[in-house]
């Protein structure tokens, strides 16, 4: 895959695309609207309470969902939370699908900021490249993380955790299929090697189904997650037609789980109708940590 440079004219701030939209635009209204997340029956229902002495840690990634703040964020929040207790990771690399179809199938950013209401966020382009140098397939490409929000909305919680004082890496992916999602997550196995970070895949689930006909999708989804097998969760999803939007991120997340020794959980599943009172056609959130046990 050619690796195309910035073209000329495109900036390295990346502003915020849906801001006042999945969440508050404002920074106040932002940092209340998360704690209400966080307290939130589907939530946690406390909020977080931040561990800045664990270290090692041994959360090494997390399954987060991307939807409008009050459908999916309490659900997002309980991932959060189980991170705040966890520790600090120094570097957050993000992996979520390209909703919009700019820009190239695998695209990373090496360099920049992402701008939210709460702040702004460096790019770590040291562990970046080091992952380009693992990863061929990527492109560096800021076109296709320009108008996308799955990474986006992943960091207003993680800044209500730990301020400005984390960098992070996006990874946006176009093109999901198996292989390449297994070669990412065996890239980041390589490039995150003794360092302090963690990756989060942005993903919602069953889209558009009944609450019943989408739980029972993913539920069957999810275990192949519990159970750490990426083939089988894209069999599962190509079999049901599972309309799971990062399904390519979550296997990247799982493979690259599986490398480091670790184990999954399922924290929180819901659905959008639990919120609206609409069942007839939802979208399922889950939140799920990825644990390394010594």
């Amino acid at each position: 895959m050619t690796r195309r440079r910035n073209p000329k004219g495109l900036p390295n701030i990346r502003r915020p695309t849906v801001a006042n939209q999945f969440y508050e635009g404002d920074a106040e209204a932002l940092r209340e609207q998360i704690k209400n997340c966080f307290l939130h029956d589907f939530g946690p229902g406390k909020l977080p309470e931040i561990n800045l002495n664990n270290y090692p840690r041994s959360i090494v990634g997390l399954i987060s969902p991307h939807a409008g703040y009050m459908y999916s964020g309490p659900v997002a929040a309980t991932a959060f939370n189980d991170l705040a207790f966890d520790g600090k990771p120094e570097t957050i690399v993000l992996l979520g699908p390209n909703h919009t179809g700019y820009g190239s199938a695998l695209s990373i950013m090496n360099k920049g900021i992402w701008q939210t209401p709460l702040g702004d966020l460096e790019v770590d382009s040291k562990i970046a490249n080091l992952i380009l140098q693992e990863a061929k397939i990527l492109d560096i490409d800021e076109l296709a993380h320009r108008y996308e929000h799955s990474i986006e909305v992943q960091l207003p919680f993680l800044q209500f955790l730990y301020g400005n004082t984390f960098k992070i890496v996006p990874i946006c992916f176009q093109m999901q299929d198996y292989y390449s999602a297994v070669e990412i997550g065996n890239s980041l196995n390589r490039a995150l090697a003794n360092s302090n970070s963690i990756v989060i895949a942005s993903s919602d689930m069953t889209h558009y189904e009944s609450a019943k006909s989408a739980s029972a999708k993913d539920e069957a989804a999810l275990k192949s997650v519990i159970d750490m097998d990426a083939k089988t969760f894209y069999e599962i999803i190509e079999a049901q037609n599972i309309t799971a939007c990062g399904f390519g991120p979550i296997a990247a997340l799982m493979t690259y789980a599986k490398c480091v020794n670790s184990k999954a959980k399922i924290l929180s599943y819901h659905n959008s109708g639990e919120i609206s009172g609409d069942l007839s056609a939802v979208v399922g959130y889950a939140a799920v940590s990825f644990k390394k046990y010594l």
